[in-house]
């Protein structure tokens, strides 16, 4: 069975109810499957993210901050799509 990487991450709290705004816009925005990391316990993730969770990146690198909605969320999952697949070729 071949593992796949998610192409998407989404950064949060526990306990955070922007974080689960986010992951109520990012179904809404039909994205395809992400990971969920907390940032709670992982000095180096807080010290980036800390302020600024939840926060949505592809896997080309690029970073969408909150606040955003589904119509951008899901412009930035296609813009991450294609920059990954140019990087492929």
């Amino acid at each position: 069975m071949v593992s796949r990487t998610p192409a998407f991450v989404l950064y949060q709290r526990d306990d955070c109810h922007l974080c689960d705004l986010a992951l109520a816009v990012l179904a809404e925005a039909r994205l395809p499957a992400f990971e969920s990391v907390f940032i709670d316990d992982d000095a180096a993730l807080e010290a980036a993210y800390g302020h600024r969770v939840p926060v949505l990146r592809g896997a080309d690198g690029q970073e969408l901050d909150w606040p955003f909605d589904a119509r951008s969320a899901a412009g930035f999952a296609v813009r991450s799509a294609e920059s990954t697949r140019g990087a492929d070729r």
